[in-house]
């Protein structure tokens, strides 16, 4: 069996993907696919996980674990879906990393699925807007405490996917960047599902037209009327065109209230993310999606 992982992280498809997933159930069950949620995250990865920052999973839990997966015969994949698989918010920057343990939990899920191919998904953001927000939702004095003792300007998400690759091998992992998130909706479904790229989706546009004006809209539903005679990547640089002529900015813009953190700062950590994009669409066992 198959075990996808969807692991956020925190503040990109805020509970999209696997709404969308649930949507799109039909379609997906031809894959022979089994879709579960963030309560089960909380009543089975979750205890292991607390028990891993804190030492050892003890042989209970870890059985709990390893029993967990769906045993129907005609089931090949199983999703799991929660932001909290790499770490809680509340231990999402400590040691002068984003998810310092997120390599030590996959290698559990190693340890407890040895028969089984684990893939882990996850959509990685601008640090520089992803910093402030982590950090304005974490109590005042934990805040205070990271800020005081974190050299901010040299996280990114390097170091993160270096201990999944490091300490869990065996584990496939699938990436994109969550500002390409509306044009490649129905290529990130698709993957986890497990269908071929061609397969419809009836909601695959459906972010992308949330955030445009209502002549945008009708733009983008007319190309994608057309889509059968354009090539893919005409048709994605047609719709970056339409996002960029036609998106609501109230829609897209937020205000990042960190005190201190600077349009300046932003920018520096988006170059750096850039570079960082592009090296790790060169690491052995990541896969990029990008439009």
């Amino acid at each position: 069996m198959q075990v996808i992982i969807h692991a956020g992280a925190a503040f990109t498809d805020d509970g999209r993907l696997l709404a969308s997933l649930q949507k799109n159930a039909a379609a997906l069950t031809e894959g022979k696919l089994s879709i579960f949620g963030p309560r089960r995250y909380r009543q089975v990865f979750k205890p292991a996980f607390d028990q891993l920052e804190t030492g050892i999973v003890d042989t209970a839990e870890f059985e709990k674990l390893r029993n967990f997966l769906p045993d129907s015969p005609t089931d090949e994949r199983a999703v799991f879906s929660s932001e909290s698989f790499p770490g809680e918010l509340s231990s999402a920057l400590r040691e002068g990393q984003l998810y310092p343990f997120a390599g030590r939990r996959m290698a559990l899920l190693e340890d407890a699925f040895p028969n089984h191919q684990i893939e882990l998904f996850i959509g990685l953001r601008n640090p520089g807007s992803f910093i402030p927000k982590l950090l304005m939702s974490l109590p005042q004095e934990t805040r205070g405490n990271i800020i005081r003792d974190t050299d901010l300007s040299c996280l990114s998400w390097i170091g993160m996917i270096e201990d999944i690759r490091d300490l869990a091998p065996g584990v496939q992992l699938t990436i994109w960047r969550n500002e390409d998130t509306p044009f490649i909706w129905g290529d990130i479904i698709r993957a986890m599902g497990g269908l071929k790229k061609e397969a419809a989706l009836p909601d695959e546009n459906d972010l992308l037209l949330s955030l445009l004006d209502e002549m945008g809209q009708g733009k983008l539903r007319a190309l994608v009327e057309q889509g059968a005679d354009q090539d893919i990547p005409n048709q994605h640089d047609a719709m970056a065109q339409i996002f960029h002529d036609h998106a609501q900015h109230d829609a897209i813009e937020e205000e990042l209230d960190l005190p201190g953190w600077s349009t300046e700062i932003v920018d520096a950590f988006s170059e750096l993310y850039e570079q960082d994009m592009a090296r790790l669409a060169k690491m052995s066992g990541v896969r990029m999606l990008e439009p």
